[in-house]
C-alpha cells in the first residue's frame, strides 16, 4: 500500500508544532533536494512561514487556518507522489523517524467516571 498524501501532509503540519520542526524541515528539503531541486529552497521557506503561521493559529484558536495549511501541504505530498513515486519510501522513512508512535486507541467509555 502506497503511502497516503492526506496523512503525510497532516504529519507534517503537526510536526510544524512540535520540537521535531527543525528536524522535519531538514528531511523535507533534503528530500526536495534529491527529488525536485528547483522547488526546494521554496519548500523549506514555505514550511518554516507556515510553522508561524500554525503557532498563532493555534495560539489563537482558529482552527480553519490549521485546516487550510494541512490540506495546502496534503496537496503538496500528493503532487510530489504523482510528479515522483519513488519519494514514497523515502518520505515514509523521514516521517517515521520524526513520529512518535501513537498510543493504542482506548475503547470508548460511556460511563460517568474517568
Amino acid at each position: 500500500m502506497g503511502l497516503s498524501p492526506r496523512l503525510a501532509g497532516t504529519i507534517m503540519v503537526t510536526l510544524m508544532a512540535t520540537n521535531a520542526w527543525e528536524s522535519a524541515w531538514d528531511g523535507l528539503v533534503a528530500l526536495w533536494q534529491r527529488f525536485q531541486p528547483a522547488r526546494a529552497d521554496g519548500i523549506g521557506d514555505e514550511f518554516e512561514a507556515h510553522r508561524a503561521d500554525l503557532l498563532l493559529a493555534r495560539e489563537t484558536g482558529d482552527e480553519e487556518s490549521e485546516a487550510e495549511l494541512t490540506t495546502e501541504w496534503q496537496g503538496r505530498v500528493r503532487r510530489l507522489l504523482a510528479a515522483r513515486p519513488e519519494v514514497a519510501d523515502e518520505l515514509r522513512r523521514i516521517l517515521d523517524e520524526l513520529t512518535p508512535r501513537l498510543p493504542e486507541p482506548q475503547p470508548h467509555s460511556h460511563g460517568l467516571g474517568k
